[in-house]
């Protein structure tokens, strides 16, 4: 996946998609005329950017996601920990809690995701 970062656009075209996966090229036009006002062109020219970014894919006339919206959303996550905190996770929850205060049912949810990992590992 080459760009993740989607504009408000974009965003609001992907939410369609995965709303209505497994979607042929022309009801997604349809789709995207009611809810969007677009003309079939700037369908296709989005679909193709989003496309292009390994996000959907346009086959024999479906479009399906290649990765799901919590995918790219974790992809995101990544990207923002790396770009701003050095790749550092502990750096990023530091960051986080300096903000905002985390609650005994946080910290316990946390607790049991690094238990869970640990025992993957």
């Amino acid at each position: 996946m080459s760009e993740i970062k989607l504009g408000e656009m974009e965003g609001k075209f992907a939410e369609l998609i995965w709303e209505n996966e497994d979607i042929s090229s022309g009801a997604l036009v349809k789709l995207c005329e009611k809810e969007l006002n677009w003309k079939k062109s700037t369908t296709y020219t989005m679909l193709r950017r989003l496309c292009e970014k390994g996000i959907f894919k346009n086959e024999n006339g479906r479009v399906r996601a290649l990765i799901t919206k919590e995918e790219l959303a974790a992809k995101r996550g990544e990207e923002l920990i790396k770009e701003s905190y050095g790749g550092s996770l502990p750096r990023f929850i530091a960051a986080f809690a300096e903000r905002k205060a985390i609650s005994e049912k946080e910290l316990d949810e946390i607790r049991k995701m690094i238990d869970e990992y640990r025992k993957e590992s």
